[in-house]
């Protein structure tokens, strides 16, 4: 004899072994033995055989009205068996009957069961009519589903599909139609889903996508500013210095300047001067929440989306010719020995004498004109002499504390696009690419200056318990990075003992935040804790750090994506077919090109050494992935591998996975009404 019995919701039958009060034993076609509660059994029979019976019986569940069925099923509970023989006839047979079972059980939006063996109950009428609207409208979205991936697949982009490319490729609704039939469409033409839109039209620029994308994820109310006014910065004393900046010519946010006073007379009061839009600027006004949404000026070549609005930053710029308000630190050197004999920090209108620009002074303001080896017929000789060589000082006080000298094993570049602009490049500008060399006379002098600014007053905030925003390095040990907090401890990689972000207000949220600390330092000197915006341990101080942090890597992560971006344009302008390179990652095959910033994949250099020189051959250019295609030709010098860059992992990651999308074609589902 067979038994036929309730598998959570599926028909299942084998011959019966052995039955007692409460459970019997059947083995199944397979062989496999079960054993089941009474409960589970639907029924028992002599014949046909149970896979015979239920295949009978889903031919007839799939023909079966529910609606009749619901029509005249009886209130209350009532066994399959029953509605089967007021459904089919009075002798429905066994096949009927569980017929009957298959078509209730696979409609619980008509009738739910009521318990094992075989009870049910309809359903409410609302909830009919709810759930037939649901199927209907699923019904619907299929087949507009089945459209759309029509259309994909055909080369042609839906129009439902244009205004949502970003968030279907970068932040997907998974249970969206549109997203289920770009992974459908992927699918069925086999191509990567960025290569499809591509193909369909709604990518139709490369850079385009790369500024859009970021926009998307970084900026989805647009880079405008609401119309905010500037607050005057209070009267304050005018200081007796002559003061310059050095910066580049396309600088609008000039937040240093140095003054150097006292040559000659033994002892030389060295001037550090920062654009002070903190004595404006009050924690939680509007101008303040908007620098905190937007937390960094973003960078790019031929662009950039500011911190703050140009008016405001305008107000409070250092621009030759006018007196500004400034945040400065006068340190007190022997002008013999450059021993620092005292410090000291003033609120004060600063006179800004010129804007020097490195683009200009950089072939003429030279090290050895600096050293008196070679003329030095430019404005502030002595003064810039004086700042170069405590410049050179200080590095090599900051180099004994690392234990090493620092290196400079790749130079900048520089990314300039024909022609003026008032809105971002196209991405089809000429682009000109030249190097820089790093660490420079004027470079040399500047960093020096701001990082004596930085560690001087990162140390006095912690000397008088003001909580601040730093930046440390436990060691120059291989894969100790920099990490940022709010205690003043060492910077391994600067050589300072504290090291807090301050001289850069109109640029970085963090400087900011420093400066409305030091403001109240200067102001209240011991007490400066009780009253600073930020007090210990402020829970907004970690909130802060943790915003600024994510956004200046991504930030920082999309202008070198851009900048690898005119790399290869530059490629395709030029017409380069070759070159040269040396072996960066052999492990990845990735190699650092001698005359771009750019790594790359070449196929061939893994048996090479790392720093080896080679030349190898471009095959193919991807401005979309941003993927260089090259290959071995030559190898052209072996050389001992180089130290360790700590940029090298970043880059290498990079450089292996430029673009990444959030698509995911495992995720596709049969569509139609079988889905349904």
């Amino acid at each position: 004899m067979y038994g036929l019995y309730d598998d959570s919701g599926k028909a299942q039958g084998g011959r019966i072994l052995s039955e007692a009060d409460a459970t019997l034993q059947l083995e199944l076609d397979s062989g496999k033995r079960v054993k089941i509660k009474q409960a589970q059994l639907l029924a028992k029979f002599d014949k046909p055989a149970p896979a015979s019976l239920i295949q009978a019986a889903q031919a007839l569940a799939d023909g079966f009205d529910l609606d009749l069925a619901w029509e005249f099923a009886p209130e209350g509970e009532f066994g399959y068996a029953d509605l089967a023989r007021d459904y089919f006839s009075e002798t429905a047979g066994l096949d009927q009957q569980l017929a009957c079972w298959l078509a209730l059980t696979g409609a619980p939006h008509y009738f739910r069961r009521a318990g094992k063996g075989g009870q049910f109950k309809k359903a409410p009428q609302e909830q009919v009519q709810a759930a037939l609207a649901g199927l209907e409208k699923r019904r619907l979205q299929n087949l507009q589903i089945e459209q759309w991936t029509a259309e994909l697949v055909a080369g042609r982009c839906p129009e439902a599909l244009q205004g949502q490319i970003y968030k279907l490729l970068f932040k997907p609704d998974k249970n969206g139609p549109e997203y289920k039939a770009l992974v459908q469409a992927a699918l069925l033409a086999k191509r990567a889903p960025l290569d499809l839109l591509q193909s369909a039209g709604a990518i139709t620029s490369p850079y385009s996508f790369h500024w859009q994308r970021f926009l998307f994820e970084h900026f989805p109310k647009g880079t405008g500013f609401p119309a905010l006014e500037a607050p005057a910065v209070d009267p304050l004393p005018r200081a007796d210095v002559a003061a310059f900046s050095i910066d580049d010519s396309s600088t609008t946010e000039i937040d240093d300047a140095l003054s150097v006073q006292g040559l000659g007379s033994g002892t030389v009061t060295f001037g550090v001067h920062i654009a002070a839009p903190g004595l404006a600027i009050a924690p939680g006004s509007p101008l303040d929440q908007l620098a905190r949404q937007r937390l960094s000026t973003v960078y790019m070549p031929g662009w950039k989306i500011t911190m703050l609005p140009d008016s405001v930053v305008q107000r409070y710029t250092l621009v030759e010719g006018r007196d500004c308000p400034a945040l400065s630190l006068y340190v007190t050197l022997d002008e013999a020995t450059l021993e620092v004999k005292g410090t000291e920090s003033r609120l004060e209108q600063v006179p800004i004498v010129a804007n020097l620009r490195h683009d200009k002074l950089d072939g003429i303001v030279t090290e050895a004109s600096l050293t008196g080896e070679a003329p030095a017929d430019y404005a502030f000789a002595p003064e810039l002499a004086f700042a170069h060589r405590l410049a050179r000082h200080l590095k090599a006080g900051r180099e004994a504390v690392r234990g090493k000298p620092e290196t400079f094993n790749r130079p900048d570049y520089s990314f300039k696009l024909d022609g003026e602009r008032d809105a971002p490049p196209t991405g089809d500008e000429t682009v000109h690419i030249s190097v820089r060399a790093r660490g420079t006379a004027l470079d040399l002098i500047v960093a020096e200056a701001m990082i004596l600014a930085n560690s001087t007053w990162g140390l006095w905030l912690g000397e008088l318990g003001v909580p601040a925003l730093y930046r440390s390095q436990a060691s120059l040990a291989p894969g100790i990075k920099v990490r940022m907090g709010v205690k003043p401890l060492p910077h391994a990689g600067m050589g300072v003992p504290a090291y807090a972000w301050s001289t850069s207000p109109l640029r970085r949220y963090v400087d900011l935040v420093n400066q409305w600390q030091l403001i109240a330092a200067i102001r209240h000197g011991r007490t400066a804790a009780l009253v600073a915006p930020f007090k210990p341990k402020d829970a907004e101080l970690f909130a802060i750090l943790s915003s600024f942090d994510a956004a200046y890597t991504a930030y920082n992560g999309f202008q070198q994506q851009i900048e690898r971006y005119w790399c290869l344009r530059q490629l395709q302008q030029s017409g380069t077919t070759t070159l040269t390179a040396k072996v960066m990652r052999n492990d990845l095959g990735l190699v650092r090109a001698d005359e771009l910033p750019l790594v790359f994949k070449a196929l061939g250099v893994e048996a090479l050494g790392r720093g080896d020189g080679v030349r190898v051959q471009v095959t193919g250019i991807d401005l979309l992935t941003l993927e260089l295609h090259a290959r071995l030709l030559e190898r052209l010098a072996v050389q001992d591998a180089p130290e360790s860059d700590a940029d090298d992992d970043d880059e290498a990651q990079a450089a292996a996975a430029p673009v990444v999308v959030a698509v995911d074609l495992a995720d596709a589902e049969p569509s139609g009404d079988a889905a349904a």
